[in-house]
């Protein structure tokens, strides 16, 4: 029995993918600035979040702005470049990590932002940096069943509330260089949004296909990164290595059966670190020069980073290319989309 899950699309096309930059630029060098205190009371030097993990800056949205007004953005930047009219769209699925109630969803106050019709169904779907992935596959499964013609995925995040709590968290009595290693992570995050709409191939020849997606659990991890708005409590080694034994057994299940051991154009890949981006690129053969990098500059972005990454990359594709949109999730699972542009 097959350990991973595979499904392969019919008819489905992503007709466009739109990113929205968050504004205010937080370089690694001023979180560093605010910690200095804590890391020399603990006994630990600045500089591992460019030096170690390759990212030199990341974005916050504006004190003024939330991520739902950066998500509508994005979502009504995506649909004016698909050309498709916003009263088709049938189905919008928010993936945004982010909340702002338990109740009601994020989704309805993006579908309200964008102004989509009554009949355009709207949810939100989490999990981890993988709800795009999900976002993408629960679309195009609903547009292969003729559930919708059009679908719009949209995801916003917000780093500045994690990290402002993580620095205030840091700089009380008693902490420990454990404790702060164990909330390191929270640092690499970053702001931004992303959104993509998705039709049928037959009425869109020019847009680009939706070839596959496969996922593969590794749930017995699932306490190796937990989080909310406030506290994010990463082990990081134990991440990095399960998540890439995860990735490892899915591309030696999957590379064979869908070609991808060679002629890939480009790997989308899930934009953590330059040491969890080499070690990616190590573990599964990919040629380090077709996987494009956005965390240097805006950081982990949750699971913003893949169709943000991919929206940079648009200029640079050509009609045919294969393309993989790659990514690992908290708890954990592992994804893969394949698209033919």
């Amino acid at each position: 029995m097959s350990g991973n899950t595979t499904h392969r699309f019919r008819n489905t096309a992503l007709l466009s993918v739109s990113r929205v930059e968050a504004p205010v630029v937080i370089g690694s060098a001023d979180l560093d600035a605010r910690l200095s205190g804590v890391y020399e009371r603990v006994g630990l030097r600045g500089g591992l979040l460019e030096r170690l993990v390759g990212i030199r800056e990341r974005r916050w949205w504006a004190e003024d702005a939330t991520f739902v007004e950066g998500a509508a953005t994005a979502a009504a930047k995506a649909i004016s470049e698909s050309g498709v009219d916003a009263a088709a769209i049938g189905l919008m699925v928010n993936t945004s990590i982010g909340r702002m109630h338990l109740e009601p969803s994020t989704a309805v106050a993006v579908h309200d932002a964008v102004g989509l019709s009554s009949s355009c169904q709207n949810f939100d779907v989490t999990n981890a940096c993988l709800g795009f992935f999900n976002g993408i596959e629960i679309a195009g499964a609903m547009i292969d069943a003729g559930m919708t013609d059009y679908a719009l995925v949209v995801n916003g995040e917000d780093a500045r509330p994690v990290q402002e709590a993580t620095i205030e968290r840091l700089a009380q009595p008693g902490i420990t260089a454990k404790d702060v290693m164990a909330e390191f992570a929270a640092f690499t995050l970053g702001s931004g949004a992303a959104a993509v709409v998705i039709g049928r191939s037959d009425q869109h020849p020019g847009g680009h296909r939706i070839v596959a997606g496969v996922s593969r659990a590794g749930t017995e991890h699932h306490q190796l990164c937990t989080g909310d708005n406030v506290v994010m409590n990463t082990d990081l080694k134990g991440l990095l290595d399960a998540g890439l034994q995860l990735s490892g057994d899915l591309w030696a299940e999957a590379a064979t059966d869908f070609g991808w051991i060679s002629g890939i154009d480009r790997y989308v890949l899930h934009q953590v670190s330059q040491v969890h981006t080499d070690a990616i690129c190590a573990r599964l053969g990919l040629e380090p020069d077709l996987v494009p990098r956005s965390f240097p500059e805006y950081g982990n972005i949750g699971p913003v980073s893949v169709p943000f990454t991919l929206a940079g990359q648009i200029a640079s594709l050509a009609p045919g290319d294969r393309v993989l949109l790659m990514g690992i999730g908290s708890g954990l699972n592992a994804s893969v989309i394949e698209i033919a542009w």
